[in-house]
């Protein structure tokens, strides 16, 4: 075990503890272990990171064999956005889901399974769950990933959510404060601007996070978009007014500050991730998110001097950074407690229903969230090998391109031959072509968003009316089709639950 080196200076060391980088690779690098031992607290693991559990719990005990009180992060949401089943989709529904079924004993069970799984394989702080209320049906961010439109359905599935996770020793880090849902512009993009007035904040954005406040959450991340009401110059991420004077003041949290991923355009392209960083830390933020883009030693290195130096300098009180590691340190401790109990409960504890390893809690969860509407005509459920027509829209940064979506596999699995292409314009006329005389299944995601896709929807039912539509996005549009399927959300267990319907064994 690495220990630190005599008489590093303690500056030096806090400037580390803050930071909560990714890295390259399936094992840890040399150059990130090093850094654990002179002070590194948290890491940040994404979909690069993990091919399996097994080898997930290994690279765990790695860093922890460094240091046994490193955080170890994660942003799995469940859902469009996993970081565990990246290459498989999600074994759990997302937010959307959840909400659509509103069921707070389902949503407490699925984040509890959830955070079984991640406390299995090592993994204590979640940057989950997302606690915007999407009032803005053309968000291209959140979208699926909200609970919904309602604020206090947000909010009580986010008590539910934090309750789950934390039930089982991962930390929730509610998101993105102080809400990103009444936006049209992605931060990975750039700066998105909210201009309502604080009574709206109130009644509608900060709802969510008040009870998540209330409910314990460990942890809150904030978010790069500027509310003119709160702070008309800096994005929450940087302001004082809203970190300190409204999350820590105002709604009394006493827990960890996260920030976004600090190379998002909506703060890099304007401040730079290093005076980003410092003047995050300034606003009342503990501990800076870097690693989603930018994944390497010098960032870290770069990062970690450009805070030294602030403090030096005095841009920094040097008091506030303290109070930022000491309260990764607290967080750290917290963690480390319930992997403790949890190593000490593991032989004969009891289990609660729902929970136990290899439950179908997610399953059961995106079978109840469907939303079926049938045509006009009689629905005759398809029984032979279909072509499934995946209209693909441009994924958002947060979802990624590397997971898959839709119901062709679970189609494939159920109907063998079933075939599938992907199409990305408003002509249906190679895809009928390609059809040929199969019946024809049609995916979509948010299609209200997307003219070209209503567009071919339109056609496509008008040639073939015993289509078969399933929307896995926001369920705007009117349902079309013999059979349309809203799934509230596209994750692999959702796929499963439509193409059962698809085939009459769910309908």
């Amino acid at each position: 075990m690495t220990t630190l080196v005599h008489g590093t200076d303690t500056l030096t060391r806090d400037a580390l503890t803050v930071l909560q980088p990714g890295f390259v690779g399936t094992t840890a690098p040399d150059w990130l272990l090093r850094r654990i031992g002179e002070g590194l607290s948290s890491v940040g693991l994404f979909g690069r990171n993990i091919v399996s559990p097994e080898q997930l719990a290994a690279l765990t005990a790695q860093l922890r064999a460094e240091r046994d009180d490193v955080l170890v992060a994660i942003d799995e949401e469940g859902g469009d956005v996993t970081r565990l089943e990246v290459k498989q989709g999600s074994s759990f529904p997302g937010n959307y889901a959840l909400g659509s079924v509103d069921d707070v004993e389902l949503t407490r069970a699925v984040a509890r399974e959830l955070g079984r799984r991640l406390a299995a394989c090592g993994v204590d702080l979640n940057w989950a769950p997302s606690a915007d209320v999407n009032s803005n049906a053309e968000n291209p961010v959140i979208g699926v990933r909200s609970f919904g439109p309602d604020p206090d359905l947000v909010a009580r599935h986010t008590v539910a959510y934090v309750d789950g996770l934390q039930g089982v020793g991962v930390a929730a880090c509610t998101k993105h404060f102080p809400g990103h849902g009444d936006t049209n512009v992605d931060s990975h993009d750039a700066l998105p601007r909210i201009d309502v007035d604080l009574a709206t904040l109130h009644a509608r954005e900060l709802v969510p996070f008040r009870a998540a406040v209330a409910a314990g959450t460990k942890a809150v991340m904030s978010a790069h978009i500027l509310l003119s009401a709160l702070d008309p110059h800096r994005p929450a991420t940087l302001s004082p007014q809203i970190l300190t004077g409204l999350l820590r003041q105002e709604l009394g949290f006493e827990g960890l500050i996260v920030t976004d991923g600090m190379e998002m355009q909506a703060v890099a392209a304007t401040y730079g991730i290093e005076r980003g960083s410092v003047l995050a830390i300034a606003a009342g933020a503990d501990a800076i998110c870097v690693g989603g883009g930018l994944c390497d030693e010098d960032t870290v290195l770069q990062l970690r001097d450009a805070l030294v130096t602030a403090v030096r300098t005095g841009e920094l009180p040097e008091e506030r950074l303290a109070d930022a590691a000491a309260r990764v340190r607290a967080l750290a401790a917290w963690t480390q407690a319930h992997r403790a109990r949890g190593a000490e409960s593991v032989s004969g504890a009891a289990v609660q229903e729902g929970t136990a390893p290899g439950a179908d809690i997610g399953l059961v969860a995106a079978r109840r969230a469907l939303k079926v509407t049938r045509g006009e005509r009689p629905y005759t459920p398809v029984t032979s090998a279909p072509y499934v027509a995946s209209f693909t829209p441009v994924a958002n940064f947060a979802v990624g391109d590397e997971t898959p979506w839709g119901v062709a596999a679970e189609l494939e699995r159920l109907l063998p031959g079933t075939e599938t292409g992907s199409y990305a314009d408003s002509s249906v006329d190679a895809l009928l072509a390609a059809a040929g005389e199969r019946r024809i299944v049609a995916v979509v995601r948010d299609a209200h968003r997307h003219a070209w896709m209503t567009e071919a929807l339109d056609a496509l039912v008008a040639a073939r009316p015993d289509t078969v539509v399933v929307e896995m996005g926001l369920n705007e549009a009117e349902p079309r089709g013999a059979l349309h399927i809203a799934t509230h959300g596209a994750a692999r267990v959702c796929g499963r639950a439509a193409a059962e319907a698809v085939v009459g064994t769910g309908v």
